[in-house]
């Protein structure tokens, strides 16, 4: 299938790779086929393209690539939806939001995208009473977990 995007212009996405929304994302109602766009030097960032509007895509990742204790309770009726057979179907991306400063791109974790990878149906999740927030910064989260740099594990007492 041909589709046309506006960041990457025309691509050809096999069949399986395209994703039918069954709930929508929200602000984006009238938008159901999707595809998955893997761009290596973005990686663990994907874009979610629109196949019905070239100009409709997010970029997305997988939580756990930042938020290893990442972890959502959904509702069997939710899961029902998708036909999930077996959780391992089931993959999870989150939307991330690139503001003009740097230091505040964020993701939300409050709205997780739920992919069943065998039948490519896919929904938004919006989580209630959850500790998770719309707006996560993700440089916060990359400083808290990352090693100490190279001098501060080399600096040795006097």
């Amino acid at each position: 299938m041909l589709v046309d995007t506006l960041r990457f212009g025309p691509l050809d996405v096999p069949e399986d790779k395209r994703i039918t929304m069954e709930r929508p994302i929200l602000g984006f109602e009238g938008l159901a086929d999707f595809c998955l766009i893997e761009v290596e030097e973005l990686s663990p960032f994907m874009w979610l393209q629109s196949t019905e509007n070239s100009a409709v895509a997010f970029l997305v990742v997988n939580p756990a690539a930042f938020f290893p204790a990442y972890r959502i309770e959904i509702n069997p009726k939710e899961i029902a939806e998708l036909k999930v057979r077996d959780v391992t179907e089931v993959e999870t991306y989150v939307i991330v939001t690139v503001p003009n400063d740097p230091q505040e791109v964020s993701v939300n974790l409050q709205g997780p995208i739920l992919i069943n990878t065998e039948n490519r149906s896919a929904k938004q999740l919006v989580l209630v009473n959850s500790e998770y927030q719309v707006r996560h910064r993700l440089l916060e989260t990359i400083e808290s977990v990352s090693p100490p740099s190279y001098r501060e594990e080399a600096e040795v007492p006097a």
